[in-house]
């Protein structure tokens, strides 16, 4: 799909943030899109954002010669020693996101393969080779793009370009691989390949696929929306804790990922992969002056980003 450099494809933005990161002239009219798409959407897809396309093409090929190996080999990486900054694998149906928002449901239909500078895991497995390599060149092009889109939200409030950075020197942002199998049964009542919820952090950066059984989006009436696909862009939603930050100006909008239709042509597979942008733990969130201005009222009190992902991570991977 071809697009121009703003525009709204199935009521979700489409934004070329490239004349922000070029600095050049149109770089206003950037900023002014961006902030109309995190006030009344909360999701917004970018081009000519510059990650590398090899690279992001290295990784999805990577994940998926690992998810393709035998289960009980994909589980050894769940059974090694525990150090930082190492990969964990989840399986199928371990989490259940809409427990975050209080349903109880089977567990979600898919498995994942997660990574983080100063999360939790283990070893990484030895097969296939270069996965580890893949998951580091991909992390390192994220970090770069979070850091433009950070600057474009502080130039949108009103902050000083580097106003976020010290809350992401430590950041605890992961990157996470989505393996969506085929659905040869029919799934559990209740079970979608990934329940409703929003995201946790400050953002989240999405490479996805167009398959039967995709990202869908909820708009403001209640009605489901497909996120569209388009090839080289990122899905960008703005997260639970940004939205904290901004007195709940900035939304963090519902979504899920749906299933197939029974019986529907072709392949339904589906690989996504999804970098969680997040602060440090001791990161305060609290609002920011420019949503608390003129006698507005901040909605909650400060919480430690540590103590927020806490509780939403303890409800996700509750057994229903």
């Amino acid at each position: 799909m071809t697009v121009t450099p703003t525009q709204t494809v199935a009521g979700i933005p489409v934004i070329d943030i490239g004349p922000f990161i070029r600095a050049d002239a149109a770089a206003a009219g950037v900023v002014a899109a961006v902030e109309r798409a995190a006030r009344d959407a909360g999701f917004f897809l970018v081009t000519g954002h510059g990650v590398c396309p090899t690279i992001s093409a290295r990784i999805y090929g990577a994940a998926r010669a690992f998810f393709d190996l035998p289960e009980d080999v994909k589980r050894i990486t769940q059974g090694r020693a525990t150090l930082p900054g190492g990969v964990s694998f989840s399986p199928l149906a371990e989490e259940a996101l809409a427990a975050t928002k209080g349903i109880k449901t089977p567990g979600d239909y898919k498995e994942s393969l997660n990574f983080g500078l100063r999360l939790p895991g283990h070893a990484w497995p030895d097969q296939p080779e270069g996965l580890q390599a893949a998951f580091a060149d991909y992390f390192a092009e994220m970090e770069t793009l979070a850091r433009h889109l950070r600057q474009m939200f502080c130039s949108a409030i009103g902050l000083a370009p580097d106003h976020f950075e010290p809350a992401f020197e430590n950041h605890l942002s992961a990157l996470r691989v989505i393996n969506y199998p085929e659905q040869r049964d029919a799934p559990l009542p209740g079970q979608m390949r990934a329940g409703v919820h929003t995201d946790y952090g400050f953002m989240t950066i999405l490479r996805s696929e167009a398959s039967s059984g995709g990202l869908q989006v909820q708009s403001r009436d209640g009605q489901w929306c497909d996120a569209p696909s388009i090839d080289g862009a990122f899905v960008i939603n703005i997260a639970d804790a940004f939205m904290r930050w901004t007195n709940d100006e900035w939304v963090s909008t519902p979504h899920r990922v749906a299933n197939p239709p029974r019986g529907a042509q072709g392949v339904s597979r589906r690989q996504s992969i999804p970098y969680f942008v997040n602060p440090g733990k001791d990161t305060l969130i609290s609002c920011l002056e420019p949503f608390c201005a003129n006698g507005k009222q901040p909605k909650y009190d400060p919480i430690t980003y540590g103590d927020y992902i806490d509780l939403k991570t303890s409800q996700a991977f509750a057994k229903p």
